[in-house]
């Protein structure tokens, strides 16, 4: 098979992105409650709060190390959000085109070693440029009344920190438990992260 064709997805392919996606948009909703409800643990610092923040970029990377194909990072990231949304999000629809510029963020890094590369690093790279995108997207929509040194710079560090670790190692090391359960025997990321025996 040549790196074109391997590139064209499968029905399984789009399936369990779904799947991932899916998971992830309840997952997304919840969050969006947990958000709410630290609030006040945050108020010494309220920046700080986006140390949470990197549980909805989690479907980007999962989708990209899963589905290893040009488009997986983007699509599940924006599934989540759309879902999201119709479950309720207290950010409404605003989640949509959020969710979009998530994605591409993680979808930049997969592209940059050209969909062949998913250990850690790329993980972490993907997770990284997903926290940007979101900062990036924060800094202009939500964030644009707020003090630039006190609160939008440190917002956006803090969110890429979040991201890094928690969509970029988190996605990575859930990748792995999820290939050890057998779920993924019918992609790479099989053979890849299954611990030998």
């Amino acid at each position: 098979m040549n790196h074109i064709d391997s590139n064209r997805w499968r029905t399984i392919d789009i399936v369990v992105a779904s799947v991932i996606a899916v998971a992830f948009g309840v997952i997304f909703w919840a969050w969006g409650l947990v958000w709410s409800a630290t609030d006040g643990a945050f108020a010494f610092f309220p920046p700080a709060q986006t140390l949470l923040y990197g549980v909805w970029l989690m479907p980007a990377v999962v989708g990209g190390l899963v589905i290893r194909k040009p488009g997986a990072a983007l699509y599940c990231e924006t599934v989540a959000a759309v879902l999201s949304a119709l479950l309720g999000s207290q950010w409404a629809g605003t989640v949509i085109p959020q969710g979009m510029v998530q994605g591409i963020g993680a979808e930049l890094a997969f592209a940059a070693f050209r969909y062949r590369s998913f250990r850690l690093p790329t993980a972490l790279l993907a997770g990284a440029l997903t926290g940007l995108s979101a900062a990036l997207f924060d800094f202009l929509v939500w964030n644009a009344e707020y003090d630039l040194t006190s609160y939008r710079i440190p917002y956006a560090l803090l969110t890429i920190v979040s991201a890094t670790v928690v969509s970029g190692a988190g996605g990575w090391a859930l990748t792995r438990a999820l290939a050890g359960t057998g779920v993924l025997d019918r992609f790479p990321a099989a053979r890849d992260y299954r611990a030998p025996v």
